[in-house]
């Protein structure tokens, strides 16, 4: 089976449970009684502690042989978490059961980015073709948990479905993923070692500029994640079609990845952040007056740009400006403040501004999203006057 298949096969996995995770979570919460400042602080607290664990993850993960390895065990416990959601009941046991389940869970994406964009350098393949099969599962994820809710499918039928896909996860880190080790070297780092690359990160500037700039555009997404859902049912949209308005997103996200590399490289990563800052910007202004249902079509399409746009330009910017033996903490750490610290404390703040002024709350994205942009400008002038040799 030719590399890129088997890492496409891996993300396929993971991402087949967040394409029913982040859509459909909020309505299961919601289901059994939680109000939107409850999911609010449910769906964040992952995020929040990502700052936290992520980079811990990622240096114990760096400590074993073979990648693969952590990647199975991580996708072993978070199954193990998310099934525990399903036979507990009450805040504080699922605050807890979701908390340790998603927090092993994002730690798989970032080990596998670093994985794909190492094996791409010699396999013949871009990094784009392995991720955009995990993007089809998203969409696929979608799609079918919609049909069956709308079928009158137990709204339980979404815990069952995330508790596999993190044990398919496991099981295909093991039998699928290449036996890639840590480091190229194959010798083990000693862990002060690994914690010592970390504090250097942290210390960089222009890296933590360019994951700072990202993040912020991609925390921008919190209040759609948490309750496009939600207001699209308020608007009398089925769940069918919400499935397909999600799957319109990501299908957009999945033709950038895998048809519009050519441009990608000639426009650059800084501007590539630019570009999803200001369609990031459109779109939730949008969002605010609840659009009909004609125009969230091509607002969905922006998703190409607000988030594939975004995250392509960080990928190659933070492989760049960290040095090669800190990458999966590099990548970790870009994917616990994106994906983690401030797209947490913009859910948490959703929560209240959902039950405050419901679609309204979308403004406050958009004020997010011109922080985000003014960073990016900075990076994209600084790169300018000292230009440097751009990434493959």
């Amino acid at each position: 089976m030719p590399p890129a298949l088997r890492l496409g096969l891996y993300y396929a996995a993971i991402f087949v449970g967040t394409g029913v995770s982040l859509p459909f979570m909020p309505v299961w919460f919601q289901a059994h009684g939680m109000s939107g400042a409850a999911i609010g602080v449910l769906m964040s607290a992952p995020m929040l502690v990502r700052i936290v664990s992520g980079p811990a993850m990622a240096v114990w993960a760096d400590g074993f042989t073979l990648r693969r390895t952590p990647m199975v065990l991580l996708g072993l416990g978070a199954a193990l978490a998310f099934a525990a959601i399903g036979v507990t009941r009450g805040f504080t046991p699922w605050l807890i059961a979701w908390l340790v389940g998603s927090s092993l869970l994002a730690t798989l994406a970032p080990l596998a980015d670093v994985m794909t964009l190492r094996a791409a350098r010699t396999g013949g393949f871009t990094y784009g073709w392995p991720r955009g099969i995990g993007s089809l599962a998203f969409v696929c994820g979608n799609l079918i948990m919609g049909a069956m809710l709308s079928l009158k499918v137990p709204v339980d039928a979404v815990i069952v479905w995330i508790s596999l896909a993190a044990l398919l996860a496991a099981v295909l880190a093991r039998v699928t993923l290449p036996p890639q080790p840590v480091h190229e070297s194959g010798e083990r780092q000693h862990r002060r070692e690994r914690w010592r690359g970390l504090s250097q990160l942290m210390a960089n500037r222009p890296f933590l500029l360019a994951v700072g700039s990202a993040a912020l555009i991609q925390a921008t997404h919190a209040f759609y994640y948490l309750f496009s859902a939600i207001l699209w049912r308020g608007q009398g949209i089925s769940d069918v079609l919400i499935g397909i308005l999600w799957a319109t997103g990501v299908a957009a996200e999945t033709a950038f990845m895998w048809f519009l590399e050519p441009w990608r490289r000639r426009v650059g990563p800084e501007m590539l952040l630019i570009i999803g800052g200001v369609a990031a910007l459109i779109r939730w202004s949008a969002f605010a007056f609840s659009p009909p249902l004609w125009a969230l079509f091509p607002l969905q399409a922006l998703h190409a740009l607000s988030f594939t746009a975004t995250f392509l330009g960080s990928l190659p910017l933070i492989e760049r400006l960290a040095p090669r033996e800190s990458a999966s903490a590099a990548q970790t750490v870009s994917s616990a403040l994106s994906g983690g610290l401030l797209i947490g404390l913009a859910s948490i703040a959703s929560g209240p501004l959902f039950d405050a002024v419901g679609a309204t709350g979308y403004l406050a994205m958009s004020g997010l999203t011109v922080v985000g942009l003014v960073g990016a400008v900075v990076l994209y002038r600084r790169e300018r006057m000292n230009p440097s040799q751009r990434p493959i």
